[in-house]
């Protein structure tokens, strides 16, 4: 298929990367926070783990509804970021040495989020088009 064909999607596949995206974050949010998917249990709210759990799960969530994207996926993009270097690195440098690919990936597709906003499905975009259809400015 010619990647010109694809491109008049490009706002629609955008948002939809977002959502799956968020979905995946977000559960990784429920293993720490309820013990949820598989997780042998639950972190306590008040602790490291915890608190990741808390960004992982809202903000998954936020980042699935396209609410607040920029904001929250910066956010989300430092916490892989520190995640990386603080959990992972510590076992060897390079992401498949110590096991943080995936910590490595979120962060750069959360910055990627960021700065590009959250395409087509999202409260922010309705948002915005409902502000620009009722004529207040932003």
């Amino acid at each position: 298929m010619p990647v010109g064909l694809l491109k008049q999607y490009q706002a629609e596949i955008h948002g939809l990367v977002r959502i799956v995206v968020g979905f995946l974050f977000m559960t990784h949010g429920g293993q720490k926070l309820f013990g949820w998917f598989g997780a042998e249990s639950s972190a306590q709210l008040m602790s490291e783990f915890g608190l990741a759990g808390v960004l992982e799960f809202f903000g998954g969530l936020m980042i699935m509804l396209g609410w607040l994207t920029g904001p929250v996926a910066f956010v989300l993009a430092g916490q892989m970021a520190v995640a990386y270097f603080w959990k992972h690195v510590p076992r060897g440098f390079w992401p498949w040495q110590n096991g943080g690919e995936l910590a490595v990936l979120y962060s750069w597709v959360f910055l990627f989020f960021a700065t590009l906003g959250s395409g087509s499905f999202s409260i922010d975009t309705w948002l915005a088009k409902r502000k620009s259809d009722t004529g207040t400015t932003p």
